[in-house]
């Protein structure tokens, strides 16, 4: 695909970055499931990677979702953890009134107010509609009772949004019924009335993925974005550029692999020759490359089709599949190629490869990506 000179200079300052800046610090607290610095984060700020999306009057780069991807890319091959923190500042959704606009996106472009995602429960993970959380109305507040998983940063997040129910789900319909909420909180402890454990992972490091408990909790009655009961397509609004973004991401993990790879057999001396004359090694480095130059070129069509303001949600699955499914293979071979050595912490390709394993369940897993894609060319059954 051809880049403009811009967006060409944007992705080499990501990766100049993201060489200089993130990879050292991965490649250190990575292995001890170290969490993302704070000196780290406002780095990021003041290149403007929180404000990519954001307008220049708030602050912002003013940028589209095609150099999204391009510096999502860049990161994610350092550390695929700076490369979602980022999205935490780009999340204002449909539903989100001009006046929160006004009052939060410059704060989000300087990232100060980066939120934390609170959708999927024990029973509502590939299943988003099943959401049990209850909202109910007291007055001039909501009390909100019930568990949430898989919520990344929860403790670190200037604010969550949580999807909850409002109203008892139609069994036909069971996204009606569930509303959106901000519950703005100050990163550290959580407020009285939720508690949290974190989830022992295995992947994913540089910050804490949480399972969080509402035990009455109580937040102001203003605090509903959109309309009462709009919270399941306000969470599905945005998805069509989170699925561009996880491709993306898929695509810098695999990239990285590669290129660790291509220096690894280069090196590496066996039965006294460097394992890169060994054609079936040789034969294996141009088919992973040739797979991540397929992803990547999908990935920002796909961009360029959603900043054109396209409807291209089927492709935007494909792209996050294909991507996804690539980077497991990738990273795997990769890792493979370093033989041994790929099964320590000393090198960065095993975490490559763990992250990689990821992006084929975030976002809608691979297998709700192929369900999307067969219903629109066959039909819903």
């Amino acid at each position: 695909m051809q880049l403009t000179e811009e967006q060409l200079a944007i992705s080499a300052l990501a990766k100049d970055f993201a060489r200089k800046e993130v990879l050292p610090v991965a490649n250190e607290l990575d292995p001890v499931a170290g969490e993302i610095p704070m000196e780290l984060r406002r780095k990021l700020a003041d290149v403007g990677f929180f404000g990519i999306l954001i307008g220049e009057k708030h602050g912002g780069l003013g940028l589209g979702i095609l150099e999204y991807a391009l510096i999502t890319e860049q990161l994610a091959g350092a550390w695929m953890s700076v490369a979602s923190l980022i999205a935490r500042s780009q999340q204002f959704l449909e539903g989100w009134t001009d006046e929160m606009r006004a009052k939060h996106l410059a704060a989000a472009a300087r990232g100060d107010y980066l939120c934390a995602f609170a959708l999927s429960e024990p029973e509502a993970g590939s299943d988003a509609a099943n959401v049990r959380c209850q909202a109910v109305r007291d007055r001039d507040e909501w009390v909100i009772t019930g568990q949430k998983m898989w919520c990344t940063f929860a403790d670190g997040a200037y604010y969550i949004l949580l999807f909850a129910r409002t109203s008892m789900p139609d069994p036909a319909r069971k996204d009606k019924g569930i509303s959106c909420f901000v519950i703005d909180k100050e990163p550290g402890p959580f407020p009285e009335g939720i508690s949290g454990t974190p989830m022992r992972k295995i992947g994913y490091h540089g910050w804490k993925t949480w399972e969080l408990s509402f035990d009455g909790f109580r937040i102001p009655a203003d605090a509903l974005v959109g309309a009462q009961g709009d919270g399941f397509k306000i969470a599905m609004g945005n998805l069509d550029v989170a699925r561009v973004h996880t491709a993306a991401r898929a695509v810098g993990l695999a990239q990285a692999a590669l290129d660790d790879a291509v220096e690894y057999i280069q090196t590496r001396i066996q039965f006294d020759r460097p394992l890169a004359v060994n054609q079936a090694l040789r034969f294996k480095i141009a088919d992973m490359a040739t797979q991540i130059e397929a992803a990547r070129a999908l990935t920002l069509q796909v961009a360029r089709q959603i900043d054109a303001g396209e409807r291209c949600s089927t492709r935007a699955s494909m792209a996050k599949l294909f991507a996804s499914e690539m980077a497991e293979r990738v990273t795997s071979d990769a890792l493979q190629l370093h033989g041994g050595a790929g099964y320590t912490k000393e090198f960065a390709v095993e975490r490559h490869w763990r992250d990689a394993r990821l992006t084929k369940i975030f976002e809608g897993a691979s297998e709700i990506q192929q369900r999307i894609i067969s219903d629109d060319i066959l039909g819903r059954p």
